[in-house]
């Protein structure tokens, strides 16, 4: 790549005995004010400067950057390397298989698609936690995980032949964002270009929100969708505004009891109450240092949640001691530190940059905090757990019609003040055990439960039935997974046991945590308490949690009991852990084991006795949370480089399960028509190299009315394919059975699956459809059929095929923070595929605004201050968008006018109402994907 090098940047740096080019930051102007991410930023555009795509303005505007201003400069930052998750980079594979077939077809090289970045995928989002408490639990998911997924693994073994510069970490490593950290990434990367050993800063775009975890490396990256991904692979730089930056300054060190999750969940909080949507976030400060790298990580997984795009920590020298901790060799950590310090990208306390905006924590303020029961930001702080749930219950809990338990078997009843009276309990037969019954405002509902063997027990709204250690915000950090285990120990040791309601899963982050938690024997104090190891991969937080205990399972749905889950990760969005969970906690791994112990959310740690000791003596949570002395000495005594070295010498060889897949070796891959997994995708059908013009939009239907707050799981398919839905009937038309339907995430590379799993999350609102339910909210995937008498209810995909059939194009209108949560290519694939054209909102989460405009869908806000309610629209109107056409003359209009008209299924009186639609293309670059049709027609284009 030739570069025009306007500024004399290039320079040699030698390290060693060994010289790399690099490109001097203090060759521009302004550069020694900047913060640490705009210092990566300028190099990336200093290093790829072309006079086309990065401007010798660009870099200039850079170093002139004033903090307090609006970003409006684009820039094209062109990542290092892109990094994937089998559920998301699945489908970016499917796509460059498919786009071979279209290059050829247009008359070019196929060869010619092909990674030009580095790309590595980790397989690390399939593992279901479908044995648990056991000691085969592992080896068994593990073999389901093969026979579910073999055939998207031997498609993955082709990609891994057939494409250049693409890796794959086979399954039941680790989880992609520990994968990324401990081994993936260099944070000063090396590579030859055009014959040039050159050494740059180590950035990355990823295919899952959570990306963002390296940025506690030094490394700024962030998450994708699957589409910019793709593009990012083919050489496109990533089209960005120059962004705000928020300073977050920190002091002081965190007190004893208070773990690194609940420090992120603090900054969380804090952050998604300042706003920070779009910015990046930097920390400095003294307080940096007594920061841990795996604390960083934490915290800069947590980016998503809060909003921002990044989440960074400077290089420090804690930023070198974790790399030779987790076994990088010398000359790496030396040309790390050499780099950092030669481009100020070194952090100096006493050197602070400009920022957009300040916002400061003392470590030492932090409480124990949990979040929930429904966003990573409602943070409650755990003395206030009991009585917030109290009032959180009465959402989810159906009234209660009786104060008697319910028993399912035996049909008895009896007061639920009694904990143990029932018929035959002086003879010891149904002696019972269960949860607390003070709840109140006619929410108790306890229910009788009796197992195959063991002890009949009582449960209730608000039982925790799933405490999972899980996901990549906490699974690695070493102090958060030895509390976890030294607190297992200490309960064992006073003799008290989980609930046995409650499922118990370990889903660790990597392998080097069984390495320590075996030299340290925690293993198994953690398995005396249910908490085996189930796999090593994504698991809860991704929806793969399996069935809860089937007798519960059972309780639970014919009670319409609201239970809960207790999980260490970053997500607790509705419907997203599990189908018979209503309400879901984040919490710290050792809080994950304590509410195990519990067995409810109706619980006070402070004031309620966990259980008792042999001698019969209350046991407080106090009395069995470890020092943090005594966290420290077991990391100290358990915790080796030679096990990093060991876990990632082999990474991407996998085991014999891997290793016999059979792989095709043709350089395009042949399709089989029977597959259920992995189809050839449609995008590029009819596809010419002459675009087509852009069109106004007339005639379309409302699709969905929707509130506030929906996500991409909301969206997107996810989770398990429950029977009688358009998915689920697919897969029954070919020959599937309901045992082997699998997850959506499985089945991302087949989009006739993942098209009827869009839009059908359990937890949508669709408000269109209280017409037709006496006003009454629905939950699910419908919406109104308008091309039947009358506007029935159906399901979203089925009525979508009947408009499609039609011609009528398809508009949405939602709220607030549209799109917000996981970067879910799907949510913007299947939005494009069910014939949307618009969506109209009052506001947009990023990553999901911009891979709308990837697919080709047009994003609109409604003008500022209004809503489709406050316009007095339902969703019964018929719409028309003009002013888009503007847009074939290189033109990006800031408005175009909506009208929408009543129609026949308006109620009477109704008055047409129209407004100016804010366009929510941004940038140039998004523009011109646009008028391709989507970036991939884009990419296809400019390849051939």
């Amino acid at each position: 790549m030739s570069t025009v090098n306007s500024f004399g940047a290039k320079s040699t740096l030698t390290v060693g005995s060994t010289d790399y080019e690099i490109f001097r930051l203090d060759t521009v102007a302004g550069y020694e004010k900047l913060p640490f991410s705009l210092k990566v930023l300028m190099e990336n555009l200093l290093r790829t400067e072309d006079g086309k795509n990065v401007t010798k303005a660009q870099i200039e505007a850079l170093g002139s950057w004033d903090p307090t201003a609006n970003p409006d400069t684009e820039i094209q930052f062109s990542p290092a390397r892109v990094v994937m998750q089998d559920f998301t980079g699945v489908p970016c594979i499917v796509d460059l298989a498919t786009m071979r077939e279209a290059v050829t077809a247009l008359g070019g090289d196929p060869s010619k698609i092909n990674p030009l970045s580095p790309a590595e995928m980790v397989i690390d989002h399939s593992v279901i936690a479908d044995l648990f408490g056991t000691e085969n639990a592992l080896e068994r998911n593990v073999e389901i995980e093969y026979e579910r997924n073999g055939e998207r693994y031997q498609f993955l073994r082709w990609g891994q032949t057939a494409f250049d510069d693409f890796k794959v970490v086979p399954p039941g490593t680790g989880i992609v964002h520990q994968v990324n950290i401990e081994h993936l990434a260099k944070v000063i990367y090396d590579r030859t270009n055009d014959g040039v050993l050159q050494a740059y800063p180590d950035t990355c775009v990823g295919t899952d929100s959570h990306t963002t975890m390296v940025n506690g490396l030094g490394v700024l990256g962030w998450g994708v969708g699957g589409i910019e991904a793709e593009a990012a692979m083919l050489g496109q730089p990533v089209s960005m505004l120059i962004p705000r930056v928020v300073g977050f300054k920190l002091t002081g060190e965190i007190p004893a009891g208070v773990t690194a999750t609940d420090v992120v969940l603090t900054i969380t909080d804090m952050l998604r109450k300042h706003g920070v949507v779009g910015k990046f976030v930097e920390f400095y400060g003294a307080g940096v240092a007594s920061v841990p790298l795996a604390n960083r990580a934490t915290i800069g997984n947590m980016s998503p949640e809060f909003g921002s795009t990044a989440a960074i920590f400077p290089i420090d020298d804690v930023t070198l001691d974790y790399l030779r901790l987790t076994g990088r060799d010398e000359q790496t950590v030396a040309l790390v530190e050499a780099y950092a310090k030669q481009q100020t990208l070194w952090h100096d306390a006493d050197n602070e940059p400009s920022y957009s905006e300040y916002m400061e924590l003392d470590l030492g303020t932090v409480v124990p905090s949990i979040a929930g029961p429904k966003r990573p930001q409602d943070r409650i702080l755990l003395s206030d757990a009991k009585s917030q749930f109290e009032k959180d219950i009465v959402a989810y809990a159906t009234p209660s019609t009786s104060n008697d338990i319910v028993d399912l078997e035996s049909k008895h009843s009896f007061p639920a003040s009694d904990p143990g009276a029932g018929p035959g309990d002086e003879d010891g037969d149904t002696r019972q055990v269960h949860i607390s019954s003070g709840l109140k405002n006619g929410t108790s509902k306890p229910t009788t439960v009796t197992p195959p063997s063991g002890d009949p027990y009582v449960i209730d709204n608000g039982a925790v039935t799933l405490a999972a250690i899980t996901s990549c915000t906490n699974t690695s950090n070493p102090s958060v997974m030895v509390a976890a285990g030294l607190l297992a120990r200490k309960a064992r040791e006073k003799g008290l046991k989980q609930k046995p309601w409650v499922k118990t899963t370990l889903g660790p982050g990597s392998k080097v945590v069984t390495d320590y938690y075996e030299k340290s024997g925690l293993d198994k104090d953690l398995e005396g308490l249910g908490f085996y190891t189930v796999g090593y991969g994504c698991t809860i937080c991704i929806g793969n949690s399996g069935p809860l205990i089937e007798e519960v399972s059972e309780a639970v749905n014919g009670q319409d009991l609201a239970v809960t889950a207790v999980l260490s990760g970053n997500r607790n969005f509705e419907g997203r852990i599990s189908p018979d969970v209503k309400m879901n906690y984040l919490a710290s791994p050792p809080l994950v084991v304590a509410y195990a112990l519990a067995g409810t959310m109706h619980f006070d740690f402070e004031s309620d006795a966990l259980g008792q000791d042999t001698d019969g003596n209350d046991v407080f949570l106090k009395d069995i949370w470890p020092a943090p002395a005594e966290i420290q000495e077991i990391i100290d005594s358990s915790i080796s480089r030679e096990q990093f070295i060991k876990q990632y010498e082999t990474v991407f060889d996998g085991d014999e399960r891997w290793r016999n897949l059979p792989t095709p070796s043709e350089p395009i891959f042949k399709w089989e028509d029977s597959s259920t997994y992995v189809r050839k995708a449609p995008y590029f059908e009819g596809m010419t190299m002459e675009l087509t013009p852009v069109e106004d939009i007339s005639g379309a239907r409302v699709m969905a009315t929707l509130g506030d707050s929906v996500t991409t799981d909301h969206i997107s398919p996810a989770g398990n394919i429950k029977i009688g839905t358009p998915a689920a009937k697919y897969l029954e038309e070919h020959g599937v059975r309901q045992k082997d339907f699998n997850s959506f995430g499985s089945r991302r590379g087949n989009h006739e699956v993942m098209i009827r799993g869009t839009f059908a999350n359990i937890r949508l609102k669709n408000q269109l459809v209280r017409a037709v339910n006496d006003g009454a909210e629905v939950e699910g995937g419908y919406t109104r059929d308008f091309t039947q008498e009358g506007g029935p209810q159906a399901f979203i995909y089925d009525a979508c095929v009947n408009y499609a059939e039609q011609g009528t194009p398809l508009v949405i209108f939602g709220g607030k923070e549209y799109g917000s949560g996981s970067s879910r290519d799907w949510a913007a694939k299947g939005t494009n595929l069910l014939g949307v054209k618009a969506v109209i909102t009052e506001s947009f989460e990023r990553i999901h605004r911009s891979n709308l405009i990837g697919m080709g869908v047009v994003p609109l806000q409604f003008p500022e201050g209004e809503s489709w309610e406050s316009l007095g629209l339902d969703g019964t109107e018929i719409v028309s968008i003009e002013g888009l056409t503007q847009l074939n003359e290189g033109v990006t209009p800031k408005t175009v006018k909506v009208t929408a008209a009543p129609s026949e299924f308006s109620s009477e009186g109704k008055q047409p109402v129209s407004f100016d639609a804010v366009v929510r293309i941004d940038t140039p670059g998004e523009a011109d994907y646009y008028r391709n049709g989507g970036i991939l027609q884009y990419v296809l284009r400019s390849l051939v």
